[in-house]
């Protein structure tokens, strides 16, 4: 599949790419003189967003001094620590959509990208490898978990100190997304695809990434497949997945309501008499002492997941054993040379938006729960992703997903989804998200570009 926006094979002159990085920074500095812009313009050529009132009411990208003063040494460096790739990167930052559809405004100095968007074609949608028979239906527990304050005082003043004296919620009993304190510091949230945008994993099972890059099938689908056996290996093992598939949750915290808090030190949970399988029964009726004791057994296998993944999730060689961790490396490092550094180049943005005290990651995956928690670990994301900020859209879409984060961090927060598939794209259209289309390392280098840049 050939994009539009994809970049050429050969490194671009250093003429060229001074010339283009002028013109970007004279852009950049015409913003900052300008009585009023809108957000849009403030993400520069890269992602701006629509020139109607944006539903999130994010506050604006900051575009400081030190972006215009860059100099042509840092973009040299940048040329130096990519030297595959050339500096120019999303057709310059090309807009990812108007307001008005999927159709793209054609920049001054082309007649072809005008199509780039609406005549995208996806790969074929990545299936759940293990989608759950049957899910276990529970209310969302999306609303807030906040009790209604007391209207003592008519007061606007008062009722809003009332708010934010709130005392903070017992953690057993919790619901998921309540947000933190630190939340209302927050100005940009990344929500992130995982399967083809972070790691090379789907594309690698069928063979389709050997393909398009022409690396050795066999090779490439050999080492998918093993990949696969150790993220399902753990899943297994250590995360009860054979207990949760069939009752998967969105969050880990989707059943933390039901747990009462007990002491888990010495529980043994194979011999507590919990069958997933019974979940639907059971979940359906949460009156009588079967369906209380059958959620208090799952909310504490919940419990026990997120306990795991904390220990583990900066050293996951201490869930396994020598011979496997010794497995797992070898693994890691013939991928990284498979794909050409492709989880190397998607960390590097990763850590940089981490590194920001005003900025989160999210992740939203289309796999289940429990495997996507043992992919993350396998992978080395866990110190990326904290467990509260993994969600699993099996059950409820991204849309829905998205809505849940919206919920959780509030409109006044700026999202940007970073993606390679159609579904996170029209999800991002309609909550009027900036989109960030995955399809090569090259999309992930200049990514990574505009970060540094500070246009994202």
């Amino acid at each position: 599949m050939e994009e539009a926006q994809d970049l050429p094979e050969q490194p671009v002159k250093k003429a060229k790419m001074q010339e283009s990085r002028e013109q970007s920074l004279s852009h950049v500095s015409s913003t900052e003189v300008s009585d009023q812009k809108t957000e849009s313009s403030n993400l520069g050529s890269n992602l701006p967003m629509s020139s109607e009132t944006s539903t999130t009411n994010a506050s604006p990208v900051s575009t400081s001094s030190t972006v215009v003063n860059i100099s042509t040494s840092a973009v040299a460096s940048i040329s130096q620590e990519y030297p595959t790739y050339t500096i120019l990167g999303q057709s310059q930052y090309q807009t990812c959509y108007p307001s008005s559809g999927f159709g793209v405004v054609p920049p001054a100095d082309s007649n072809t990208e005008s199509l780039a968007l609406a005549s995208t074609t996806y790969p074929e949608e990545k299936p759940n490898a293990l989608v759950a028979a049957r899910a276990v239906q529970r209310p969302s527990s999306d609303s807030s978990t906040s009790p209604l304050l007391p209207r003592a005082t008519a007061s606007k003043e008062l009722d809003e100190q009332a708010r934010k004296n709130i005392p903070g919620k017992n953690r057993g009993k919790r619901k998921a997304d309540t947000s933190s304190s630190q939340d209302s510091e927050l100005e940009r949230v990344f929500l992130w695809d995982l399967d083809e945008t972070i790691i090379i994993f789907h594309s690698l099972l069928t063979g389709s990434y050997a393909q398009k890059y022409g690396k050795d099938p066999t090779l490439v689908i050999g080492s998918g497949l093993s990949m696969e056996e150790m993220i399902f290996e753990v899943a297994d093992t250590h995360l009860f997945f054979n207990d949760l598939e069939e009752c998967d949750q969105v969050h880990i915290e989707d059943v933390a309501s039901d747990d009462n808090g007990q002491d888990l030190s010495n529980y043994n949970f194979s011999t507590d008499g919990f069958s997933g399988s019974e979940s639907n029964a059971n979940h359906s009726s949460s009156v009588g002492v079967q369906g209380v004791d059958w959620m208090r057994k799952l909310a504490f296998r919940y419990r026990r997941v997120r306990e795991i993944y904390n220990k583990y999730r900066t050293n996951v060689g201490g869930l396994l054993s020598p011979q496997k961790r010794e497995a797992l490396q070898r693994l890691r490092t013939d991928i990284e040379v498979l794909t050409d550094s492709w989880l190397e180049t998607a960390l590097k943005s990763l850590l940089l938006i981490q590194s920001r005290k005003n900025c989160e990651n999210i992740l939203i995956t289309t796999t289940q729960l429990m495997p996507a928690l043992a992919k993350v670990l396998l992978y080395g994301l866990g110190e990326v992703f904290p467990i509260e900020n993994i969600y699993s859209a099996t059950k409820i879409g991204k849309e829905s997903c998205f809505e849940r984060i919206v919920s959780r961090f509030g409109k006044k927060v700026t999202y940007v989804v970073i993606g390679d598939g159609r579904d996170e794209e029209v999800a991002a259209k309609q909550h009027n998200m900036p989109f960030w289309r995955i399809t090569n390392h090259a999309d992930l280098v200049s990514l990574h570009q505009a970060l540094e840049l500070d246009f994202l």
